[in-house]
C-alpha cells in the first residue's frame, strides 16, 4: 500500500481476508483444485433453494404490484455488484464480501419487515424472530442439500460476517450491545455461537463483512428513492432541499437541461450510486490509513468500523432516510398492505400452532413430541422460508377470506 493507502498492483491488503488461512468450516471437507473456499461459499448460497426463493420476497412493494420494483432477489444482486466494487477498491477479499452480500437477506420471511414484526410477536415465548439470526439458521441448519451435513457448510468467516456485519453484538463481558442492548442477542446466534464454533460476538468482522453492511446501505438509498418515483410517492422535485440528492438533482438539471423524465431519473440514481461508493471508498481508506493494520485482528479488534461513510455522507444518509420514511415506508398505501401482511403471517402462526399437522409433513414430523420452543420455533421456520406468493397460497387454502395486498 502506498502513503494514500492504495492497494499496490493486483495484491490484496494486509488486513484483507485470506481464503488460504481462513478458519475452515465446522465439517472439514477437501481442498477444490480449482476455487478458494471463499468462493465455494459463495456459489453455495447461489444454488440454496433460499436464494433462489428470494426472487418472490417483498423488498417494499408486493411482488405483484408491478415487474420493475426492486425484490429481495434484484436487491441482493444490487448489493453484491456495490460490495464487489467497494472490496475490488480497497483491496480486500472480492469473494467473501460477494458471499456476505448473497447471503446478507435470505432469512427474510415472507413480506419484509412486515412479515418479520409479525413473526418476532408470534415467537416471543421462543425468544422472538431475527432475521440476522435466521440467515444463520438457514445457513447452518435449514439448507439440506448434502449428504453429509445440514445446512450448506460455510467458512467461519462468512458465518462470522452475516453475524456480525453490523458490529459487535456484546461487549468483552458479554453483555448485548447496540441494537440488541434491551432484547438480548437472538437465541440462534448465541446458541450457535456456544455449542458449535465461537463466533467472537465481542469483536467486529472483517473489513469484507462491513463492506457488505455499507453496500446495503448504498443499494438501499437509491433503489427505494428509484421505485418509490416509479410509484409515484413523490417527484425528484420533492428532493431539491434534500442533501445529496438535490444537488445532484440540480447538477443533471445543469447538464442536461429539458431531458426527459426516465432519463433524467436514471442520470440522477447513478450519479447518487457513483458519489456513495466512492464516498466509502475515501473514508475507509482514511480510516484503515490511521489505524494502520497489520492484519485482519487489527481490523477485528478496532475500536471502530474501518469501513463507513464521512461524517457528511452520515448526515446525507440520514436525511434520506428522514424523507423516505413517511412519504415511503410509512406511506398510508404502503402501510394498509403491510398491516394486511403482518395479518396473513400472523393468521398462518397461529394455524400451525393449533394443527402442526397443516403444515407439510417434513415440517410437522416429530412435532407431536417436541417441546414447546422447538415446536414454535419450527413453525417460525416454515413460514420465514415461504415467499409472499406462497404465503398468499395457504392463507387461502386454511382461510375463507384472503387480503388481496393492493
Amino acid at each position: 500500500m502506498t502513503a494514500s493507502g492504495q492497494v499496490m498492483g493486483s495484491g490484496k491488503a494486509v488486513y484483507a481476508a485470506d481464503p488460504a488461512r481462513s478458519r475452515g468450516r465446522l465439517q472439514p471437507e477437501p481442498v477444490s483444485a480449482t476455487r478458494s473456499d471463499f468462493r465455494r461459499d459463495c456459489d453455495r448460497v447461489i444454488h440454496s433453494a433460499a436464494f433462489r426463493r428470494l426472487k418472490h420476497k417483498t423488498q417494499v412493494f408486493v411482488f405483484h404490484e408491478g415487474d420493475h420494483f426492486r425484490t429481495r432477489l434484484t436487491h441482493t444482486l444490487e448489493v453484491t455488484q456495490i460490495a464487489r466494487s467497494i472490496a475490488r477498491a480497497l483491496g480486500l477479499d472480492e469473494d467473501l464480501a460477494e458471499v456476505l452480500a448473497l447471503a446478507h437477506d435470505i432469512g427474510h420471511p415472507p413480506f419484509g419487515h412486515s412479515g418479520e414484526r409479525a413473526l418476532d410477536r408470534c415467537l416471543a415465548e421462543a425468544g422472538g424472530f431475527d432475521h440476522n439470526a435466521q440467515t444463520l439458521r438457514v445457513v447452518t441448519q435449514l439448507e439440506r442439500r448434502y449428504a453429509a451435513f445440514d445446512g450448506l457448510n460455510l467458512t467461519w468467516e462468512t458465518l462470522e460476517g452475516l453475524a456480525k456485519h453490523n458490529g459487535p453484538l456484546t461487549d468483552a463481558s458479554g453483555a448485548p450491545i447496540g441494537r440488541y442492548r434491551n432484547k438480548g442477542v437472538p437465541r440462534p446466534i448465541l446458541s450457535y455461537s456456544r455449542d458449535r464454533q465461537d463466533l467472537r460476538l465481542d469483536t467486529f468482522a472483517s473489513a469484507e463483512a462491513q463492506v457488505a453492511a455499507l453496500a446495503d446501505d448504498i443499494a438501499y438509498d437509491v433503489h427505494d428513492i428509484d421505485d418509490g418515483l416509479r410509484a409515484e410517492m413523490f417527484t425528484l422535485d420533492d428532493f431539491s432541499g434534500v442533501p445529496l440528492v438535490g444537488d445532484t438533482l440540480a447538477e443533471v438539471r445543469r447538464l442536461y437541461p429539458g431531458l426527459e423524465q426516465a432519463r433524467e431519473t436514471h442520470e440522477v440514481m447513478r450519479r447518487l450510486l457513483t458519489r456513495l461508493i466512492e464516498d466509502v471508498i475515501a473514508e475507509s481508506f482514511r480510516r484503515l490509513g490511521a489505524l494502520a493494520p497489520k492484519d485482519i485482528e487489527d481490523v477485528r479488534r478496532a475500536a471502530e468500523p474501518v469501513i463507513a461513510f464521512s461524517p457528511t455522507m452520515v448526515a446525507a444518509d440520514r436525511a434520506i432516510k428522514g424523507f423516505l420514511g413517511p412519504r415511503m415506508y410509512h406511506h398510508a398505501r404502503v402501510r394498509r398492505i403491510m398491516d394486511d401482511a403482518e395479518a396473513v403471517v400472523a393468521d398462518l402462526f397461529r394455524c400451525y400452532a393449533d394443527d402442526p399437522g397443516r403444515m407439510h409433513a417434513e415440517w410437522a414430523e416429530g412435532l407431536d413430541t417436541a417441546d414447546e420452543e422447538t415446536r414454535l420455533r419450527r413453525i417460525g421456520d416454515f413460514i420465514a422460508g415461504m415467499t409472499d406468493r406462497y404465503a398468499l397460497i395457504e392463507h387461502q387454502r386454511h382461510f375463507d377470506s384472503t387480503p388481496e395486498l393492493r
